[in-house]
């Protein structure tokens, strides 16, 4: 096998695994994302339900950890979008295979 049919084939693979674990990571933020907003809320009305009177600080309290937890599928979506469009490790491929 020539040093280029070795290179398209490990730069092929690599585009695979990459795509594969993009969408790991992306499936794994919206869950975790979604489980987050579940026990916030959850703990919310909780809250209230022990302090009615307690509910406009409460609120406010959820909606900041709300969206500080928020800001992560985010950042993980900025991650997989650097990993698809500048894939690092092809770069690594190609400098092993010396092309």
């Amino acid at each position: 096998m020539s040093a280029d049919a070795n290179l398209v084939n490990l730069v092929t693979m690599v585009y695979a695994a990459t795509g594969l674990g993009v969408g790991v990571m992306l499936a794994a933020a919206g869950l975790g994302s979604a489980l987050g907003w579940g026990l916030i809320c959850a703990k919310y009305m909780e809250g209230v339900a022990r302090q009615p009177e307690m509910m406009p600080t409460l609120r406010i309290q959820m909606f900041i950890t709300a969206g500080l937890m928020e800001s992560f599928p985010f950042i993980v979506l900025a991650f997989a979008m650097w990993f698809t469009f500048a894939n690092p490790f092809v770069v690594a491929a190609r400098a092993q295979i010396g092309g």
